[in-house]
Protein backbone atom coordinates (compact mmCIF):
# COMPACT_ATOMS: atom_id res chain seq x y z
CA UNK A 1 0.00 0.00 0.00
CA UNK A 2 2.77 2.46 0.95
CA UNK A 3 4.84 1.57 -2.15
CA UNK A 4 1.79 2.08 -4.35
CA UNK A 5 1.06 5.45 -2.71
CA UNK A 6 4.65 6.59 -3.16
CA UNK A 7 4.58 5.73 -6.85
CA UNK A 8 1.53 7.93 -7.20
CA UNK A 9 3.29 10.78 -5.34
CA UNK A 10 6.32 10.38 -7.60
CA UNK A 11 4.06 10.55 -10.64
CA UNK A 12 2.64 13.91 -9.57
CA UNK A 13 5.98 15.50 -8.53
CA UNK A 14 6.16 17.57 -11.76
CA UNK A 15 3.26 19.57 -10.29
CA UNK A 16 5.15 20.48 -7.10
CA UNK A 17 6.69 23.94 -6.84
CA UNK A 18 8.81 24.73 -3.79
CA UNK A 19 8.13 28.34 -2.77
CA UNK A 20 9.64 30.67 -0.18
CA UNK A 21 8.94 34.33 0.49
CA UNK A 22 10.54 37.14 2.44
CA UNK A 23 8.29 39.85 3.84
CA UNK A 24 8.31 43.08 5.79
CA UNK A 25 6.24 41.56 8.59
CA UNK A 26 3.87 38.80 9.69
CA UNK A 27 0.63 39.56 7.80
CA UNK A 28 -0.10 40.56 4.18
CA UNK A 29 -2.80 43.07 5.10
CA UNK A 30 -0.32 45.32 6.92
CA UNK A 31 3.12 44.32 5.61
CA UNK A 32 4.58 43.97 2.13
CA UNK A 33 5.65 40.87 0.26
CA UNK A 34 9.26 41.65 -0.68
CA UNK A 35 10.65 38.64 -2.55
CA UNK A 36 9.55 35.32 -4.00
CA UNK A 37 11.81 32.36 -4.68
CA UNK A 38 10.60 29.15 -6.29
CA UNK A 39 11.88 26.01 -7.95
CA UNK A 40 10.60 22.78 -9.39
CA UNK A 41 10.94 19.70 -7.21
CA UNK A 42 11.81 17.50 -10.19
CA UNK A 43 15.17 17.64 -11.90
CA UNK A 44 16.52 19.43 -13.82
CA UNK A 45 15.70 22.09 -11.25
CA UNK A 46 14.10 25.18 -12.78
CA UNK A 47 14.16 28.34 -10.70
CA UNK A 48 12.43 31.67 -10.27
CA UNK A 49 13.34 34.71 -8.20
CA UNK A 50 11.87 38.20 -8.05
CA UNK A 51 11.92 41.21 -5.74
CA UNK A 52 8.87 43.45 -5.40
CA UNK A 53 8.35 47.12 -4.80
CA UNK A 54 6.77 47.43 -1.34
CA UNK A 55 3.06 48.27 -1.46
CA UNK A 56 2.87 48.76 2.30
CA UNK A 57 5.01 51.11 4.40
CA UNK A 58 4.94 49.31 7.75
CA UNK A 59 7.91 47.17 8.73
CA UNK A 60 8.58 44.71 11.51
CA UNK A 61 12.24 45.23 12.52
CA UNK A 62 12.63 41.57 13.46
CA UNK A 63 11.41 40.40 10.07
CA UNK A 64 13.67 42.86 8.25
CA UNK A 65 16.68 41.74 10.29
CA UNK A 66 16.10 38.11 9.25
CA UNK A 67 16.46 38.62 5.49
CA UNK A 68 18.36 41.92 5.29
CA UNK A 69 16.40 43.32 2.34
CA UNK A 70 16.22 47.11 2.08
CA UNK A 71 12.85 48.80 1.64
CA UNK A 72 14.52 51.78 -0.01
CA UNK A 73 16.44 49.61 -2.48
CA UNK A 74 13.27 47.67 -3.29
CA UNK A 75 11.34 50.89 -3.92
CA UNK A 76 13.95 51.77 -6.53
CA UNK A 77 14.78 48.37 -8.02
CA UNK A 78 11.89 46.03 -7.27
CA UNK A 79 9.16 45.25 -9.76
CA UNK A 80 5.64 46.61 -9.26
CA UNK A 81 3.65 43.84 -7.58
CA UNK A 82 1.25 43.25 -10.46
CA UNK A 83 4.13 42.83 -12.91
CA UNK A 84 5.96 40.55 -10.49
CA UNK A 85 2.89 38.36 -9.97
CA UNK A 86 2.27 38.10 -13.72
CA UNK A 87 5.86 36.92 -14.21
CA UNK A 88 5.52 34.38 -11.42
CA UNK A 89 2.22 33.08 -12.78
CA UNK A 90 3.68 32.73 -16.28
CA UNK A 91 6.71 30.85 -14.94
CA UNK A 92 4.53 28.46 -12.92
CA UNK A 93 2.46 27.60 -15.98
CA UNK A 94 5.62 27.22 -18.06
CA UNK A 95 7.32 24.70 -15.77
CA UNK A 96 4.32 22.59 -14.71
CA UNK A 97 3.52 20.31 -17.63
CA UNK A 98 -0.07 19.44 -18.49
CA UNK A 99 -2.18 17.69 -17.37
CA UNK A 100 -0.66 18.53 -13.97
CA UNK A 101 -1.93 21.50 -11.97
CA UNK A 102 0.51 23.39 -9.74
CA UNK A 103 0.90 22.33 -6.11
CA UNK A 104 2.45 24.80 -3.66
CA UNK A 105 5.15 23.24 -1.44
CA UNK A 106 6.73 25.12 1.45
CA UNK A 107 8.19 24.82 4.92
CA UNK A 108 5.53 26.20 7.25
CA UNK A 109 3.37 26.60 4.16
CA UNK A 110 0.51 28.55 5.79
CA UNK A 111 2.76 31.61 6.10
CA UNK A 112 4.19 31.57 2.56
CA UNK A 113 0.91 30.56 0.91
CA UNK A 114 -0.94 33.30 2.83
CA UNK A 115 1.26 36.00 1.31
CA UNK A 116 1.38 34.50 -2.19
CA UNK A 117 -2.37 33.89 -2.30
CA UNK A 118 -3.20 37.35 -0.97
CA UNK A 119 -0.97 39.04 -3.54
CA UNK A 120 -2.24 36.96 -6.45
CA UNK A 121 -5.84 37.80 -5.53
CA UNK A 122 -5.05 41.44 -4.76
CA UNK A 123 -3.32 42.12 -8.08
CA UNK A 124 -4.52 39.46 -10.53
CA UNK A 125 -7.78 38.21 -9.05
CA UNK A 126 -6.58 34.60 -9.35
CA UNK A 127 -4.01 32.21 -7.92
CA UNK A 128 -2.47 29.49 -10.14
CA UNK A 129 -2.03 27.27 -7.07
CA UNK A 130 -5.59 27.65 -5.85
CA UNK A 131 -5.82 26.15 -2.37
CA UNK A 132 -3.40 23.30 -3.10
CA UNK A 133 -0.57 23.76 -0.58
CA UNK A 134 1.53 21.07 1.10
CA UNK A 135 3.35 21.91 4.31
CA UNK A 136 6.67 20.06 4.71
CA UNK A 137 6.42 20.24 8.50
CA UNK A 138 3.01 18.54 8.45
CA UNK A 139 4.27 16.00 5.89
CA UNK A 140 7.09 15.11 8.27
CA UNK A 141 4.67 14.65 11.18
CA UNK A 142 2.73 12.10 9.15
CA UNK A 143 5.94 10.47 7.94
CA UNK A 144 7.56 10.12 11.36
CA UNK A 145 4.81 10.22 13.94
CA UNK A 146 6.74 12.99 15.68
CA UNK A 147 4.96 15.90 17.41
CA UNK A 148 4.92 19.47 16.10
CA UNK A 149 7.62 20.56 18.56
CA UNK A 150 10.06 18.28 16.73
CA UNK A 151 9.45 19.81 13.28
CA UNK A 152 11.65 22.90 13.64
CA UNK A 153 13.64 23.99 10.62
CA UNK A 154 16.99 23.51 12.33
CA UNK A 155 16.08 19.98 13.40
CA UNK A 156 14.76 18.81 10.03
CA UNK A 157 17.58 20.39 8.06
CA UNK A 158 20.07 18.55 10.28
CA UNK A 159 18.20 15.29 9.77
CA UNK A 160 17.69 15.51 6.03
CA UNK A 161 20.30 17.94 4.69
CA UNK A 162 23.08 17.80 7.31
CA UNK A 163 22.75 21.57 7.55
CA UNK A 164 21.59 23.88 10.32
CA UNK A 165 18.84 25.72 8.46
CA UNK A 166 17.92 28.29 5.85
CA UNK A 167 19.73 31.32 4.44
CA UNK A 168 16.61 33.54 4.26
CA UNK A 169 17.30 34.21 0.61
CA UNK A 170 13.97 33.22 -0.91
CA UNK A 171 15.41 31.31 -3.87
CA UNK A 172 18.05 29.44 -1.90
CA UNK A 173 15.49 28.55 0.74
CA UNK A 174 13.12 27.22 -1.93
CA UNK A 175 15.93 25.06 -3.33
CA UNK A 176 16.83 23.77 0.13
CA UNK A 177 13.17 22.98 0.84
CA UNK A 178 12.97 20.93 -2.37
CA UNK A 179 16.02 18.91 -1.28
CA UNK A 180 14.49 18.43 2.17
CA UNK A 181 11.28 17.09 0.65
CA UNK A 182 13.15 14.85 -1.81
CA UNK A 183 15.20 13.34 1.00
CA UNK A 184 12.09 12.66 3.05
CA UNK A 185 10.58 10.78 0.11
CA UNK A 186 13.81 8.87 -0.50
CA UNK A 187 14.02 7.82 3.13
CA UNK A 188 10.41 6.69 3.12
CA UNK A 189 11.02 4.62 -0.01
CA UNK A 190 14.13 3.04 1.46
CA UNK A 191 12.41 1.73 4.60
CA UNK A 192 8.90 3.05 5.04
CA UNK A 193 8.42 1.70 8.56
CA UNK A 194 11.77 2.05 10.30
CA UNK A 195 14.08 4.53 8.57
CA UNK A 196 12.71 7.76 10.02
CA UNK A 197 12.42 6.50 13.59
CA UNK A 198 15.92 5.04 13.41
CA UNK A 199 17.35 8.30 12.13
CA UNK A 200 15.54 10.17 14.91
CA UNK A 201 17.13 7.91 17.53
CA UNK A 202 20.61 8.21 16.05
CA UNK A 203 20.34 12.01 16.01
CA UNK A 204 19.28 12.35 19.65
Amino acid sequence: MITHSLSEIRAELPAYISVDVETAGPTPDQFALLSIGACTVVQPRQTFYIELQPDREDVDPQAMAVHGLSMEALRQNGLPPQEALLKFEAWVHQVVPPPHKPIFLAFNAPFDWMFVHTYFIRYLGRNPFGHKALDIKAFYMGLSGQPWEKTSGSRLHRLFRHSDGLTHNALQDALDQAILFENMLAMLEGDPFNSVSAKEKSDE
